[in-house]
C-alpha cells in the first residue's frame, strides 16, 4: 500500500505535466551536486596528522583483545607443554629430550625471524628521510601481526573442535612469520605514504585473508607451498598493489624531492638485501619435512639465488650507456629468485633447474624495476615505493606456476612411489590424486591467491580512502618528521677540495673552491 501510495499522482495537464517534471529535474540536479559537493569536501578536506589518540587507541585496544582472545584460545602444545610432552614422551617410547620438535625448527625460525624484522626492515630505508619509518612501522605491523596470525591460523589450521583450544609451539611461529610476511610485503608498496593508524588496518584485514586464501589453497585444493610463493608473494603482492591503486595520489609529485636515497639510505638497505638473501634457504625451507626435503630445499633456493644475482648484474648494467649499476637492481631483483622457488623448492627441479629458474626471474625482476613499474605508474595510475610487483607479485606468481609445472611433470621414475607420497601428501582423500591433477590445483592456487589479493586490497584500500587516518598530505610523503622526533642533522661542511671529479655535478649548490697550491 506505500508503494502503491507512493506512486500514485492525480491527472494532471501536459503543460502542468513538463512544468513539474522541468522543475522536479532541476531539484534532483541541485540534491545530487550538493550530495556530490558535500563527499567531495568530505575525502578531500585538509590532512590531520596528529595520531596522538588515534595510534594509542589502536594499539591498546588491540593489545587488551590478543590478550584476552590468548586467554581464551591459546595453549602451549604437546611439546611445550611440562605436563603434555612426559606424556607424550612415554608414549612413544621417547628417551631424549633432544627429540623435541623445538630443537629441529628452532634454528630455521630464528632464520626466519630475522628476515621479517631485520632482512624486511632494513630494505626499506632506501628512502633518504623515511629510515625510522620504514624499521620501525615494520617492526610494530610485525609485532601485532604475528599475534593475530596465531589466532587466525590456529582457528583455521589447529582448532580443537572438543575442547576449543589452539595449541601452538615452534612451527606455529614460524607460520606465524610467515603470514606477517604478507602484510609487509603489501606495506612496501605503501611505504611512506600511509599513517601508522592505516599500516594496522592493513596488517589486521590482511592477516586475516591471507589465513583464508591459505586454507582454500593448502587444505582444500591440498596445494604444495613451502617457500610461501602463491600464499606469501603472491598474495602479499597484489594485496599491496591493490591498495596502492585506489589509494592513488594524483599530486605526489609534490614529494618527488623525497621519493629517493641518498648514499647511506642505500648501504643501510643493502645490509637488509644481504640479510634476506642469506636466510631465503631457510625461510623456503623451515616448514619442510624433516629429511630429504628440507636438505632439497634449501639447496634449490640457494642455487636460484646465486643464479639471480649474476644476471641482475648483467641487466642492470646493459640498461646504462657507461654500464654503470643501479644499487635498486642490485637491492631488490637479486631476490627473486628466492620468491621464485618458494613452491618448487621442496620438488625435485634439480639443480640446474633451479639455476634456470634464477635466471630467468634475474632478467624478468630486472627489466620490471626498468620498464613495468614506469609503465604501472604512467597508465595504470599505481604508485609502487619500493616496486614490489617486480620482487614478489610477479616472482610469487610464476613460482606457483613453475610449481605447477614441476608438480604435472613427475613421476615414479625420479620420485619413487613412496617419494610421491610424501613430497605431496598423496594420503587419505587424496590418495588417488595424479602427478598431472596436483599441477593443476597448484596452478588454481595460484589464481587463488591473485584474486584474494586484488579484490581484497581494493576493499581494503577503499576503507583506508576515509579521512579519519591520519595519512600525510600530497606535499608531506616520504618524510619521518609527520610521525617521529627527528634528531637535527649534523653540520655539514662542504669539502674545500674536490678532487673527485664525480662530485661536481652531485653538489652543485656548494660553489667550487678557488683554493689553489702554489708549487715552491
Amino acid at each position: 500500500m506505500y508503494l502503491l501510495r507512493c506512486c500514485w499522482k492525480p491527472a494532471q495537464s501536459k503543460g502542468q505535466a513538463r512544468g513539474r517534471t522541468s522543475e522536479h529535474h532541476q531539484q534532483t540536479v541541485v540534491t545530487m551536486g550538493n550530495c556530490a559537493e558535500s563527499m567531495s569536501s568530505y575525502f578531500c578536506r585538509p590532512k590531520n596528522t596528529n595520531v596522538r589518540v588515534s595510534l594509542p587507541a589502536v594499539c591498546f585496544v588491540w593489545q587488551i583483545a590478543m590478550i584476552i582472545l590468548f586467554g581464551v584460545f591459546i595453549r602451549y602444545d604437546e611439546e611445550s607443554d611440562a605436563r603434555l610432552w612426559i606424556e607424550h614422551k612415554n608414549d612413544r617410547n621417547i628417551t631424549s629430550d633432544i627429540e623435541n620438535d623445538f630443537y629441529f625448527r628452532y634454528p630455521s625460525f630464528q632464520d626466519v625471524h630475522v628476515m621479517i624484522f631485520v632482512g624486511f626492515g632494513f630494505l626499506m630505508t632506501f628512502l633518504k628521510r623515511y629510515s625510522f619509518g620504514g624499521v620501525g612501522f615494520n617492526f610494530l605491523i610485525a609485532s601485532f601481526g604475528l599475534q593475530w596470525a596465531l589466532l587466525m591460523q590456529g582457528w583455521f589450521h589447529s582448532l580443537d573442535l572438543t575442547t576449543g583450544k589452539i595449541s601452538i609451539g615452534v612451527e606455529s611461529l614460524i607460520n606465524a612469520d610467515f603470514c606477517c610476511a604478507g602484510s609487509l610485503i603489501a606495506y612496501g608498496a605503501l611505504l611512506g605514504r600511509v599513517s601508522p593508524v592505516q599500516l594496522m588496518v592493513v596488517t589486521l584485514f590482511g592477516i586475516t585473508l591471507f589465513a583464508v586464501e591459505e586454507y582454500i589453497i593448502l587444505d582444500l585444493l591440498h596445494c604444495r607451498d613451502a617457500g610461501g610463493s602463491m600464499v606469501i608473494h603472491a598474495f602479499g603482492g597484489y594485496y599491496g598493489l591493490a591498495i596502492s591503486w585506489v589509494l592513488y595520489r594524483p599530486n605526489l609529485h609534490q614529494s618527488k624531492r623525497l621519493n629517493g636515497s641518498v648514499y647511506h639510505s642505500d648501504v643501510f638497505a643493502m645490509i637488509g638485501t644481504l640479510f634476506l638473501w642469506m636466510f631465503w634457504p631457510s625461510f623456503n625451507s623451515a616448514i619442510t619435512d624433516h629429511g630429504d626435503g628440507q636438505h632439497r630445499a634449501a639447496i634449490n633456493t640457494y642455487l636460484a639465488l646465486a643464479s639471480c644475482v649474476l644476471t641482475t648484474v648483467a641487466i642492470s648494467s646493459m640498461s646504462q650507456k657507461r654500464g654503470k649499476l643501479d644499487m635498486v637492481h642490485i637491492q631488490n631483483a637479486t631476490l627473486a629468485g628466492g620468491v621464485a622457488m618458494g613452491t618448487a623448492a621442496e620438488f625435485m627441479i634439480t639443480p640446474y633447474g633451479s639455476l634456470i629458474v634464477g635466471f630467468c626471474c634475474g632478467i624478468i625482476s630486472t627489466f620490471g624495476y626498468l620498464f613495468i613499474t614506469p609503465f604501472l605508474e604512467k597508465s595504470l595510475k599505481l604508485q609502487d615505493t619500493c616496486g614490489v610487483h617486480n620482487l614478489h607479485a610477479m616472482p610469487g606468481m610464476l613460482g606457483g606456476f613453475i610449481g605447477a609445472i614441476v608438480a604435472a611433470a613427475a613421476d615414479e621414475t625420479v620420485y619413487s612411489r613412496e617419494g610421491l607420497v610424501n613430497v605431496f601428501d598423496f594420503e587419505g582423500d587424496f590418495a588417488n590424486r595424479s602427478p598431472g591433477t596436483q599441477g593443476g590445483f597448484q596452478a588454481a592456487g595460484t589464481c587463488v591467491s591473485i584474486a584474494f589479493g586484488l579484490v581484497g586490497g581494493a576493499i581494503v584500500g577503499l576503507i583506508l580512502r576515509f579521512p579519519v587516518w591520519g595519512d600525510p598530505a600530497d606535499d608531506n610523503c616520504f618524510d619521518d618528521e609527520v610521525y617521529w622526533e627527528v634528531p637535527e642533522d649534523e653540520e655539514t661542511i662542504p669539502p674545500v677540495l674536490e678532487y673527485n671529479n664525480h662530485m661536481i655535478h652531485k653538489h652543485q649548490d656548494i660553489s667550487e673552491s678557488n683554493f689553489s697550491v702554489d708549487q715552491s
